[in-house]
């Protein structure tokens, strides 16, 4: 039962000591994108190191779950694994892993059906302050203009994905500012950065006390948004998307010395004109293939000595 053991402590390892890997490096801010793919495999490779032992651990408890989990394997590989040496923690593990799993699948419906819920209202907020005209169709508009005093804009996706801005914005927005919004806005929806948004709250609220989610989760909300910023900028320039930001945010109080909940708005225009060169493709490549090979290491783990054993 040393192998279930083992991959509990990498999990705890790689759920210490990546997230603080990733919050002293540079790149991040330069690259959203890899660093967005780089927490999804910090985050798989914790949870596979979870569902790994939760395998293992039953298979060492009940031999019914032994023989599906092993079948086709030659004996010598199942005594590679000492399953019969868990005593009564293998079943007291599987059980409050299988638990963990279950909660974690309850957490991410109960957030997508709220997701869902917000949807509708704000659809529903949307028709009644802009109602549609006799002969036009629901969704025929991909931008729709409402009245209202404060400069927003705001994405609703879904299978007829809308964009909402007020003519506050329209008023402030000059130039390509309203194209740079939207461009901002669609790189969300290509993205589908709400499923992102959808897994990392699950998790985070599902398990609040553990550090790497709610790190998951808070960096998912700033990445997005980096990740976006950048899908506009290079289609219409970065003073461009940074001055949509300024004239959108302006009135909120987001550029004052006390914290707003925009807080980020003025890091993503200074970012945005500060201009930091990308990383050249070659060490992307490599820092993608790094995150690769974190969820990797659980499967070697796992399966180390069963190929020492076919050996």
């Amino acid at each position: 039962m040393m192998v279930p053991a083992a991959l509990l402590v990498l999990g705890a390892l790689t759920a210490v000591l990546a997230p603080r890997l990733l919050a002293r490096a540079k790149w991040p801010e330069r690259e959203p994108v890899v660093a967005l793919w780089m927490w999804q495999c910090v985050i798989a490779a914790v949870l596979l190191c979870c569902l790994l032992s939760m395998l293992l651990s039953a298979a060492g408890a009940w031999q019914q779950v032994r023989g599906h989990v092993f079948a086709p394997a030659p004996h010598g590989v199942v005594e590679a694994y000492a399953l019969g040496a868990g005593g009564p923690w293998a079943a007291t593990v599987a059980v409050l892993l299988a638990c963990g799993g279950l909660w974690s699948g309850a957490m991410l419906t109960r957030e997508v059906l709220r997701a869902r819920s917000r949807r509708r209202t704000a659809r529903d907020e949307l028709r009644s302050r802009a109602p549609l005209l006799p002969g036009e169709e629901p969704g025929a508009d991909r931008l729709v203009v409402i009245e209202g005093e404060r400069p927003d804009a705001w994405w609703l996706p879904g299978t007829a994905p809308q964009l909402a801005i007020t003519t506050a914005a329209l008023r402030r927005l000059k130039g390509r500012q309203l194209d740079a919004v939207l461009a901002h806005e669609q790189g969300h929806a290509a993205a589908r950065h709400d499923w992102l948004l959808h897994c990392s709250s699950a998790l985070a609220h599902g398990f609040p006390q553990v550090p790497v989610f709610a790190a998951f989760q808070d960096e998912m909300h700033r990445l997005v948004e980096l990740a976006a910023d950048d899908v506009a900028s290079r289609r219409f320039g970065r003073l461009t998307i940074a001055l949509a930001l300024v004239e959108l945010n302006e009135d909120r109080g987001v550029f004052g010395p006390c914290p707003t909940a925009h807080a980020q708005v003025p890091q993503r225009v200074n970012r945005l004109l500060s201009a930091k060169p990308r990383l050249t493709a070659g060490r992307r490549l490599r820092l993608t293939a790094a995150g690769a090979l974190v969820p990797a290491v659980p499967l070697l783990v796992a399966f180390v000595p069963g190929l020492s054993a076919l050996g």
